[in-house]
């Protein structure tokens, strides 16, 4: 799994974590750095759940419980209404540093 970096850009954060997509957990990395987040999967042969996040796309981040009891779940809102769901283990720092992005 690589990242392609852009120009200038440096890794700021990054885990192993995990995205809800219709009830179905990927696991795979998130990646904070100082111009984007990108989540990669670990599979090869699923890269459609690969995504990359510009900061002035998100409205809002909220922080949820996974399964009621777990806080490990952040949830990014799009400026188009669209939403990506992580399970991360350190929720709050990176929910701090995405708050500082946007």
């Amino acid at each position: 799994m690589t990242v392609d970096l852009k120009a200038n850009e440096v890794v700021l954060k990054a885990c192993d974590s995990k995205q809800l997509v219709n009830e179905k957990k990927v696991k795979g990395k998130l990646i904070i750095t100082n111009q984007r987040i990108y989540f990669k999967t670990f599979e090869k042969n699923d890269t459609h759940h690969d995504m990359e996040i510009i900061p002035g796309n998100i409205k809002e981040v909220i922080y949820f419980n996974f399964m009621k009891i777990f806080p490990t779940g952040l949830n990014l809102i799009m400026r188009d209404g669209l939403s990506s769901k992580f399970l991360v283990g350190k929720r709050n720092d990176f929910g701090l540093m995405i708050n500082k992005m946007y």
